[in-house]
Order: structure tokens, then sequence, then C-alpha cells
């Protein structure tokens, strides 16, 4: 039988509390309560011990959370008042006096539950315990971004022979979207980006009503969901014409940093150098300013999470991080380009868990 990978995760937190001189942590973010207990609803407190686990949910959840969390959590249900019962639950594990939250999560107005409730507890802020473990991720967890990816591809490729001049930006992303849904996506991670023309420019567009024309640059950046896992994927086309010498000398820019940094990131480096990968070949041809952004991020149950592959961070890559190679160049008023792929980072190198078909396409 299969060791129950959630397990070995709360073991992993009581490692860190012990650690961080803590008895206890309250768990509210929810991609962090899924991947500690399995549950996947939109309302619930977690509380972590050294030797129980509490999941608190209410009415809304209650099959739901017994299904999927119980078998690894004592779960609770609450008709009216979750933080109420969460208290009362939380007194039921024994002898606790300093017990770590999210600070980075909770809101304001929950944090003053704490002092409502009173004691026994002192409550200590924590930043990112959990995210830390999430980073590497397991063999199960990069198989389902692997599925995430591929479902991704074969929805893009169906988009495109449907793509034409004359759609706008909004109606493209929606034949990509629904596309996405008929092959099982479980969602979209994130607001699909479709942007068109000098539109493309902007690393972070929102799909507009604008009309692509022949002869544009079209980027689509979308993701796909598949057991509550994400991958994200970015490809910029040539719409109703062949592409200019220069629109192909600037792909070609692109996927030529995007290929160095997708076969050469490693577990070790930092996320300085593996930025670097793809930064040097921009800046080398004089567009480094055109690269405004960090070539990725990691990426799991949520789309961006760590680690992060940035100039500004010195820390080193986990071994079994699945993360985003998207280099780009943008130039204001005429258009950019980002390729994006995402890759496992693995003991043995790192691993392609995208299609990688990043060669230019013209759709004439």
């Amino acid at each position: 039988m299969i060791a129950d990978p959630r397990r070995a995760r709360q073991e992993a937190v009581a490692a860190a509390l012990a650690a961080e001189e803590l008895e206890g942590l309250l768990v509210t973010s929810r991609a962090n309560i899924r991947y500690l207990t399995g549950f996947s609803g939109s309302a619930a407190i977690v509380a972590v011990t050294r030797g129980d686990v509490l999941l608190v949910t209410d009415f809304r959840y209650d099959e739901q959370a017994r299904a999927e969390a119980g078998a690894v959590a004592r779960i609770e249900v609450e008709s009216t008042s979750v933080w109420d019962r969460f208290f009362q639950a939380l007194a039921t594990l024994g002898p606790l006096t300093v017990v770590g939250y999210e600070a980075h999560v909770l809101s304001v107005e929950d944090a003053e539950r704490f002092v409502q409730a009173g004691k026994p507890w002192r409550w200590k802020p924590t930043k990112h315990l959990v995210e830390r473990l999430r980073a590497a991720k397991d063999a199960g967890e990069v198989a389902a971004i692997r599925s995430a990816a591929e479902l991704a591809g074969e929805g893009l490729r169906r988009t495109l022979t449907q793509v034409r001049a004359g759609l706008t930006e909004l109606e493209v992303a929606g034949i990509l979207e629904g596309t996405l849904r008929r092959l099982g996506s479980e969602g979209h991670p994130f607001p699909t980006i479709v942007a068109s023309g000098p539109r493309s420019a902007l690393p972070h567009a929102r799909s507009s009503r604008r009309v692509v024309a022949a002869g544009e640059w079209l980027l689509l950046d979308f993701g796909a969901q598949v057991d509550g896992y994400c991958a994200d994927i970015t490809r910029t086309v040539v719409v109703g014409a062949r592409a200019t010498e220069r629109q192909r000398a600037v792909y070609e820019l692109v996927a030529e940093a995007q290929r160095r940094a997708r076969a050469c990131v490693r577990a070790g480096m930092s996320g300085r150098d593996a930025d670097a990968l793809a930064r040097d070949v921009i800046e080398a041809r004089g567009f480094g300013e055109a690269f405004g952004h960090s070539l990725g991020h990691g990426l799991g149950l949520e789309v961006h999470e760590a680690p992060r592959l940035s100039k500004t961070n010195a820390d080193p890559l986990p071994v079994g991080a699945v993360v985003t190679i998207e280099p780009g160049v943008y130039v204001a008023g005429q258009g950019g380009v980002r390729i994006e792929d995402d890759v496992h980072v693995s003991a043995a190198g790192p691993v392609l868990l995208s299609d990688g078909r990043t060669e230019l396409l013209e759709l004439v």
C-alpha cells in the first residue's frame, strides 16, 4: 500500500513546529489546508499540533470534509460560528501554550479573535512555514502538474485552429477557456491573458474587446488545473500573415533564452543564477530593459508559489521544485513576446512537463 503523503506532510509540519518552538499552528491558507488534509472547500480552519490535526468547517462542507480529510484529520462542523467551534475544539488538543498563525494570510479582523478568545494560548506570527514544505513536490504532485500541462497544451492546439484576424481578444479567450473546460480542466488558475498587437507589450494585460488584426502578435497566457494543481503556459503567435524579419528576430531571441534556461536550470543554484540563464542572453542583444519581470516562479496548488527565479532571490532552488520558465521582450507601442513552459527541477536535472512546442507559429 502506498503511504498517504498527507501524513508525511503533517509530520514535517510537526518537526517545523519544534524548530520554531511552537506547540501548534493555525492554518488558514486554503492551499495549505488542501496540502495538509486534502480538503478542497472554500471555508475551513485547521490546527496542526505535534500529535493531532483538527479541521473545522461549516455545514455546507460536512460530507465533503469527512470524505476528503476524514482519514487524516479530526473533523468538526459548525452551523453558526466556525471560529467559536474552533476555539472550543482547540482546547481539547492537549496543553498548548504557544500557537503559531499564518501572519501572511490571516486578516486583521480574524487576528482580533485571538484577543476575544482569551487565554490559555499565546499567539505567535509565522510566515511561509507550510509554503516552504510545498516548494519541493512529490511524485503525485508532479504527475498532476504534468497532466494539467498536457491538457493545457492540447487546449491551445485546438483553440489555434479557430483563431483568425477579426476576432476580439475576449472571443479568443472564450474559445480557449471553453476548450480547456471541455478537456477536463477543473478551473482557470488565473484570468486568461489574450493580448494582441501593441497590447502584447503589457506583461499582465487583461483580455479586452480589441479586434486582432492581420500581421500582429497574439500572446496567450493561460492555465489549467488537475487534482487542484496548476499548469501555466504562454505562447506568442502571429495572426493572419507571415512574420516580419523583425518579429522573427525578437521571437528567436526569446526562444533562445527560454531554451537555455529550461535546459540548464538546476536544483541548488540560486533563484538569481537561474534568472540569469535567460537574462544574460537577452541583455547581450541589447534588450535587457525590455525584460522587466523575473524569469519564473514556483507552481503547484497555487499558480504563484515558492521558489522565485528572480535576480533578487539568493536562495537555492530545492530539489523537486516545479517552476515556470518564461522570459519575455516587450517594446511599448509595438508589442511583446513571451514564451513559458513548466519544468520539474529533479535531482537528475530539469524535466519538461509542458509540451515545449515553442517554434514560431504563423496562423495564415
